[in-house]
């Protein structure tokens, strides 16, 4: 359908700051090679200005791991939109399953930040995913459909222009095993024909949707080569600038 392919590394709470602008001087490198796809580095907070001035000028995507639903207020230890996009910050992770589980950051919250995002110009990475209860139990796409309706309550068919959606499923986040790339399309197939359910086919068809879970140099080229799966959302490869590359590079 013509999407532009995302590679996206979450780095979590992982380098300090000098180590994070090296490896996203490296990224930087890597994305001025990659013309025909998008690459993204999510870092912690604490090295997202100094990330946004030392790759300015490069077509490096910079977004932050999670966004507050207000503008600005009494929410200590909370982020908002306009701090963000301050720094050069145009892309957000919300929902991840680690938000979720150790978090306790439900449907409701996560589409509140969603709608932070959003109504703050900056583009969210909506991260969906089920655990291996969820999947042993049968219950894969149940929970899928209930993350993705609830996560996306409210939001404008217009609106999703600027969504990108993730599935991340938990029990391959981290644990080496990642989904065969049979399942994983069947996954992201089956979110696309929700989003055609719950507005057009048409937007259904112009939404990237991300594969996340233990991406590796050796298994991106098949997880990419399946029509439904637009990019990867990288979490331990995104640390080394070797690793990335070649994911990036992904053929």
């Amino acid at each position: 359908m013509g999407r532009r392919p995302l590679i996206a590394g979450n780095w979590k709470m992982y380098l300090t700051l000098g180590e994070a602008v090296q490896l996203a001087q490296a990224v930087a490198a890597t994305s001025a090679a990659c013309m025909d796809r998008d690459v993204l580095v999510a870092p912690s907070f604490t090295s997202l200005a100094a990330i946004c001035a030392a790759t300015q000028g490069s077509n490096l995507l910079v977004g932050a791991q999670n966004i507050a639903w207000e503008s600005e207020g009494a929410f200590t230890g909370e982020i908002s939109a306009p701090m963000l996009k301050d720094l050069g910050v145009g892309w957000v992770i919300v929902g991840h399953s680690e938000r979720r589980h150790i978090f306790g950051e439900d449907n409701a919250m996560i589409n509140r930040r969603l709608h932070g995002a959003l109504n703050g110009s900056i583009q969210p990475i909506l991260c969906v995913g089920e655990t291996l209860v969820d999947r042993e139990a049968g219950n894969t796409f149940t929970v899928l459909e209930n993350q993705v309706r609830e996560g996306l309550a409210a939001v404008t068919g217009e609106q999703m222009a600027r969504v990108t959606l993730a599935y991340e499923p938990v029990w391959a986040i981290g644990t080496g095993k990642t989904a065969s790339k049979e399942h994983a399309q069947e996954v992201h197939g089956f979110l696309r024909q929700l989003l055609a359910n719950l507005y057009e086919k048409n937007i259904a068809d112009a939404v990237r949707i991300l594969y996340g879970g233990s991406v590796k140099p050796d298994n991106i080229d098949d997880l990419m080569a399946q029509p439904d799966i637009d990019g990867a959302l990288v979490g331990g490869a995104a640390l080394k600038a070797e690793s990335f590359d070649r994911i990036a590079r992904f053929t």
